[in-house]
Order: C-alpha cells, then sequence, then structure tokens
C-alpha cells in the first residue's frame, strides 16, 4: 500500500448547529473537556455555523428573529475545541446581507476554517470545499432549503452581462396541502372573493410564474408575490395531509456538484439546513429524503441535516448514514451582544432598548420559546466509522447544553449524563425505528446495529 488513504479507513464526528456567541478555552469542566476529547479522535469534525462571523462592518438586512454574530477571534475557539470544518449555508447566511455573506467568508479564510454554503455568486455557493486529512481528502457540499421567509439568501448565478449575488446554496421546494372536498371549495371561494385567483392568472399571462394555475383540484390561497418555489399548493384528496416537492433544477446543480466532489475527493459529505417537517416537525419533510437518496446515489458517504433545533431519526442507505437532524451543539443566540432596531420594535422596545431587553422579551422574561424547551438544549455528537470503505460503526454521545440554566451559562456542551443522555437517546431511538434503524444503547452511549 502506497498510501495511507488506500485503506479507505476513517473516523468522522458531526455535530448540529454551532450558535456560539462566547469563547470556549476558558472552560475546564470534566464533561466539557470529554467532549473535546471526543471530537479530536476524529480525522473530520462538523459542525453548521448558523452565525456569521463579524465586527458589525455591514448593515443588518430586514428580517425578523436573531441576528446571528460571533466575535471572529472565536473561530479558533471551535477549531480548539476540535471543529475543524463547517457548513454556511442557512437562514441566517444573509442577516447582514450581501456584504455579511462576505465578511463572514473573509473571516474563515483568514482563520484557516474550511467552509462551504455561501459564495461570490452561486457557483461558488454550491462548490465543495476540500480538506486534507491523513485517511484521504475530504468534500464537503453545504446547501440550506429555501423557504417563504428566506428567499434573501439564496445567490445568484453568473451571467454574460452581470455579476452574481453573494448568497447561499439554496434548494426550493414546493408545499402542496392535501384537503377533503368541502373545505377545498370554501378555500377556492375564499381565493375567488379576495381576488388571489386573478392575480394567479395575470402572473401567468404576464410570463412571470408560468407554472402558477389554479383548477377545480388545485388552488393557490396566498399572495402570489412570493416565488413558485415556495408557493404552497392545496389539492383534493380523501384525507387532509402535507406533501413537499423539491426543486428539481436546485437538486441537479447539487448532484453535479456530488458527482464532481466523487471525482475529486475519497470522501464526500453533504449537508443541508432544513426547518420544515413531515406530519409532525420531528419527522424530514418529504423533499429531504428524496434529497438524501439522491445525493448518496450520486456518490456521497454522508448525508447530515439541521435546521429544526432539534434531532430527527437517522437512516441507513446503501451502506451510508443519513442524520436527518442534528440538532443544537452550541446555543448561544441568547448572548449575542447587538441587535438591531429592527429586532427591537417587534418586541415592542423603543429605542432606548438594549439587547438582554429584547431577549427578556422575546421569552417572556423565560417562559416561553426554545428557553423552555428541553428538546432544544439536548442533542448528539455522531461519530462514523469507516473500515475498507465500509460503514463500520456509528455512535451517538449524547449532550446536554444545560436547560434551564442562565443565560450566562446554558448553550455550551457537556457531555450527557444519567436521565438527561437516556432521555436522549431513547428519542434517537424512537425516531430512527421508521428507518428500520435500531439503536443500543449501553453505558450513556448509542450505538446503531449494523448489518
Amino acid at each position: 500500500m502506497l498510501y495511507e488513504a488506500e485503506a479507505g479507513d476513517i473516523q468522522m464526528a458531526f455535530t448540529g448547529e454551532s450558535m456560539i456567541s462566547r469563547e470556549l478555552k476558558v472552560f475546564r469542566e470534566e464533561r466539557f473537556l470529554k467532549i473535546r476529547d471526543l471530537l479530536h479522535s476524529a480525522d473530520v469534525r462538523f459542525a453548521n455555523a448558523e452565525i456569521l462571523f463579524h465586527n458589525y462592518e455591514d448593515s443588518p438586512a430586514y428580517r425578523a428573529g436573531t441576528y446571528m454574530r460571533c466575535d471572529p477571534r472565536f473561530i479558533e475557539d471551535l477549531q480548539w475545541f476540535g471543529i475543524n470544518i463547517v457548513g454556511c449555508a442557512n437562514n441566517h447566511a444573509y442577516d447582514y446581507g450581501e456584504n455579511g455573506v462576505l465578511t463572514n467568508i473573509r473571516y474563515l479564510d483568514q482563520y484557516g476554517m474550511p467552509h462551504a454554503g455561501t459564495g461570490r455568486h452561486m457557483a461558488e455557493a454550491s462548490s465543495p470545499v476540500y480538506m486534507d486529512t491523513p485517511k484521504g481528502r475530504v468534500a464537503l457540499i453545504s446547501a440550506t432549503t429555501l423557504t417563504a421567509n428566506a428567499t434573501a439568501v439564496r445567490a445568484g448565478e453568473q451571467f454574460r452581462d452581470l455579476k452574481g449575488r453573494p448568497g447561499a446554496n439554496a434548494i426550493g421546494a414546493t408545499t402542496e396541502w392535501v384537503v377533503d372536498r368541502e373545505s377545498f371549495d370554501a378555500l377556492r371561494r375564499l381565493s375567488n372573493e379576495m381576488g388571489w385567483a386573478e392575480q394567479v392568472r395575470r402572473t401567468r399571462e404576464s410570463g412571470y410564474g408560468a407554472a402558477l394555475s389554479d383548477s377545480d383540484t388545485l388552488v393557490h390561497l396566498m399572495d402570489q408575490t412570493a416565488p413558485e418555489a415556495v408557493a404552497p399548493r392545496y389539492v383534493v384528496g380523501e384525507t387532509f395531509g402535507r406533501c413537499t416537492y423539491i426543486n428539481q433544477a436546485d437538486m441537479e446543480r447539487n448532484l453535479q456538484r456530488v458527482s464532481d466532489a466523487k471525482r475529486m475527493a475519497d470522501w464526500v459529505l453533504f449537508t443541508i439546513h432544513n426547518h420544515e417537517g413531515g406530519k409532525k416537525l420531528e419527522e424530514p419533510s418529504d423533499h429531504i429524503k428524496v434529497l438524501a437518496h439522491a445525493v448518496i446515489d450520486a456518490g456521497a458517504d454522508v448525508f447530515i441535516g439541521h435546521g429544526p433545533h432539534e434531532d430527527r431519526g437517522i437512516e441507513i442507505y446503501k451502506d451510508r448514514p443519513i442524520f436527518y437532524s442534528l440538532g443544537d451543539f452550541i446555543g448561544q443566540n441568547d448572548t449575542v451582544l447587538l441587535q438591531p432596531y429592527d429586532n427591537m420594535s417587534l418586541q415592542g422596545l423603543s429605542w432606548e432598548g438594549t439587547p438582554a431587553d429584547f431577549y427578556d422579551a422575546r421569552s417572556a422574561n423565560g417562559t416561553r420559546g426554545q428557553v423552555v424547551e428541553p428538546i432544544r438544549w439536548q442533542s448528539a455528537v455522531a461519530t462514523v466509522s469507516f473500515k475498507g470503505r465500509h460503514l463500520s460503526e456509528v455512535k451517538l454521545h449524547p449532550v446536554d447544553l444545560g436547560y434551564g440554566q442562565p443565560r450566562s451559562q446554558q448553550g455550551r456542551p457537556m457531555l450527557a449524563e444519567g436521565e438527561v443522555a437516556q432521555e436522549i437517546l431513547e428519542r434517537f431511538q424512537r425516531l430512527s425505528e421508521p428507518f428500520g434503524t435500531r439503536v443500543r444503547i449501553e453505558d450513556g452511549v448509542g450505538s446503531l446495529e449494523l448489518a
């Protein structure tokens, strides 16, 4: 054997959202350092960077929610902790507009953190990033789903006459709501009375949004100012339900990138940020399941989902793991240093409002939102081993982010123990069972039973 990579052996570690806004190096609890040791034992250590690294050089975009920001110096803290590659495609990629996308990229490059998912234009945003390890060359492709409140994140294609637009590698989907005939007739009447049906017709005949067309079994019950890719549709069915259909052009673009990466690297990782669920939020949506299978068919070795801020099930497909969602790994979005006036006003705060006022108002002084949901403060580090290019081991190491602790303390990962660890692992057991995946729990660690 000439090269070590020829063996097809590699150890990988995957985490979910890293919403970091504070340093990590100063802490020394044993259960915190055990996670660091766990990460450093792997060759590849991934996180979704759901944060923008900058020093407030750029103006905020107009949107609702947390404007994510972290001091660029703390990129080094992520690296110290063990993270050595990140995805950047998510709904916060555009919090500070086009310039914010570029500033974030500049700081990640400055500190030597490999990243994928955003760029100066779509070709760059959807391109793989490559990282060399002793066990082989690794490629990462990062994408985010395109929802109605996040259309601005999409990067723009280059064109003969114009520059592209900075943004994220976005994958669109159409939501189709299924209702019975009685409900459908009522919705169609509402569409007619509100003038939406006429707007759909005019939009179609004008040459824009030609795919939008109402019929006796299909109606678009919304103001058609949203792009076709995110416009929900209502159809007649026997029962009530929801389906999502992936944008084929977006999927084909990403499959082409996976195929390209497969020929350029030894290992290919595909990660996507997605909030949408199935019948329940804890279930993956239809289009994400289609995408997961498609990227593995195209050559990806691991599929890593994140976005809903909670865990979802795990599937083994063609000897390759699919993590439909890993929840929060670092959850410090309540200690982001500054928030813009748009956020303050949404919470009824005056010009004199402070960031602490905003976080108090958003959570109703700790009585609503994610601060009162334990599931938002629990997840796992997933470790994956390949031997001879075959999947040999998948383990789940439960993580506790300090549910119920003060804002100044919570959000930093600790290795979970006792009842919390058991709760996390049993949740993975339950959510993975529909995919035919069995999770064995032993000594506070989950292990997937592989064929």
